[in-house]
């Protein structure tokens, strides 16, 4: 097992639909059950990935098996500093999400709990696979769960919401397909390990950059291809908005670290300033708008354009504190965002609408969530001893060695980000409690279960990161020394 640990992360998942497939109807329980225990199973697999995962800056646990022989196509896997941690992330949350949506979804559970499942599977080997061929598979393959998830668990628009993303996503990969055939057939090879060498025209970068840029911008989602994720948060299941929010955006941000950035180095350049004023506005975009939603899960969402703005400023600095604090900020923003959605998804099921305005009061009978909430919101605005604090800092310490403007601008919208979550809080929690909240039960034990892993790690990371930055650093010197490697000149 050690030998293909990575393989055994990536499907394990899937053998959880054997028991979803032959447990009988009407017995939920047992389904739910069924479905916790698949999802444990690649948690402890990515933990035991995490402990033996060394740092060294090449890839580990590199398994390589021959697929389809005759167009060079391998069944190649491996992780670095990069893939790890969000791999770990993804084998949490599922599990978290499971445990949140114990009561929901009565009559459906069973399709609700495979999707998942068959998504985690996706996630996984999205982050895995050193084949470009192998990645887009599972690039797409995590449409198909993601849209079902929408449609079928959604609200009222979510036919909508689930069409929207789809096509978002499907323009830019259909540009990505086209950009890795062209790298096939200069290559000669899928193999990612061999293309970071590539010597390609300055033309062709710019055109290839462009085609992967545009998928993974989407995906980000980097201003002004963010119009498709407010719609599919509202109107995602609680947990489709945990997963959506915590690692399906970061495959975004990833595919820059992975593809994109050391691919290209030359148009990664070249194109570099122009993502770094994109990246800005949305920070400050997302905070301004978020600003004037009634509806809560909306404002989270909006939130999320800015924190991703911050990711993709960091690492386009290109500047070691910048671009470790990108990643780090990649699983900090999953922790601290979808475990705002869980908490909205459990405020939700007692009192069934979002609206701000419907809410007021609330610490007076849920003091406990109120404790939680105030948290993880302390944690979304980086406020010090949280894991924000830390990846935010970062960013802006490298982003202001690269360029200062776009380093102070940032920092506005942070504020900006600060405020609105402030605001939200005070509205939500405090001042005299409403009629119609005066009732409400506060945190079952359940629920309470559900938070406590993303509360511990908020602080963990918060106060001691190099557990997870040690991990890192090499990986991040890596990054750096192939994005500022320029194929047309031969030099670093």
């Amino acid at each position: 097992m050690i030998s293909n640990l990575l393989t055994w992360t990536i499907f394990s998942p899937l053998l959880g639909l054997i028991p979803l497939a032959l447990i009988p109807r009407g017995r939920e329980s047992a389904m739910r059950m069924a479905a916790v225990i698949a999802s444990l199973v690649p948690l402890a697999l990515s933990c035991a990935l995490f402990a033996r995962f060394r740092g060294t800056g090449e890839f580990e646990f590199q398994e390589i098996v021959p697929w389809l022989q005759g167009f060079k196509v391998d069944y190649r896997l491996g992780v670095d500093g990069f893939s790890v941690p969000l791999i770990v992330l993804t084998a949490l949350l599922v599990p978290l999400v499971i445990l949140q949506s114990w009561k929901d979804y009565s009559g459906k559970i069973r399709g609700f709990l495979g999707f998942l499942l068959v998504l985690e599977t996706g996630l996984i080997g999205v982050f895995s696979s050193l084949d470009l061929f192998l990645f887009y598979v599972f690039w797409e393959a995590m449409l198909v769960p993601m849209y079902f998830l929408i449609g079928g668990w959604g609200g009222e628009r979510r036919i909508y919401a689930a069409i929207k993303f789809v096509l978002f996503t499907m323009v830019g990969s259909l540009l990505m397909l086209a950009a890795i055939l062209y790298l096939y057939s200069a290559g000669g090879s899928f193999n990612l390990t061999d293309l970071y060498g590539l010597n390609l025209p300055v033309k062709a970068q710019m055109f290839l950059f462009a085609a992967f840029a545009l998928a993974f911008a989407i995906k980000v989602p980097l201003f002004p291809f963010h119009t498709w994720l407010p719609d599919a948060h509202v109107e995602a299941p609680t947990g489709g908005s945990v997963l959506l929010a915590g690692v399906l955006l970061k495959m975004g941000t990833y595919g820059f670290v992975r593809f994109a950035m050391p691919l290209f180095p030359t148009a990664s350049a070249a194109f570099a300033p122009v993502i770094a004023v994109l990246a800005v506005i949305g920070v400050i975009y997302g905070s301004l708008v978020a600003m004037v939603q009634p509806d809560l899960k909306k404002l989270v969402a909006y939130t999320s354009v800015a924190h991703l703005g911050f990711v993709m400023l960091g690492l386009v600095s290109l500047t070691p504190q910048g671009v470790m604090g990108a990643s780090l900020q990649m699983v900090n923003h999953g922790l601290s965002t979808g475990a705002l959605f869980l908490l909205v998804g459990m405020i939700y099921d007692r009192r069934h609408t979002r609206e701000i305005a419907a809410f007021g009061g609330l610490a007076a009978p849920m003091p406990l969530y109120t404790v939680l909430f105030l948290i993880v919101t302390l944690s979304s605005i980086a406020l010090p001893a949280t894991n924000g604090f830390v990846g935010e800092f970062l960013i802006l310490l490298g982003s202001y060695k690269s360029n200062p403007v776009t380093a102070a601008l940032a920092t506005t919208g942070g504020v900006f980000g600060a405020a609105v979550m402030l605001w939200m809080v005070k509205k939500v929690f405090f001042g005299p409690v409403t009629e119609e909240n005066k009732a409400l039960a506060d945190l079952s034990v359940r629920e309470v279960a559900v938070m406590v892993p993303l509360v511990v790690l908020i602080f963990w990371i918060g106060v001691g990161p190099g557990f997870l930055t040690k991990k890192m650093e090499k990986s991040v010197t890596k990054f750096i020394e192939r994005t500022q490697w320029h194929p047309s000149i031969g030099q670093r």
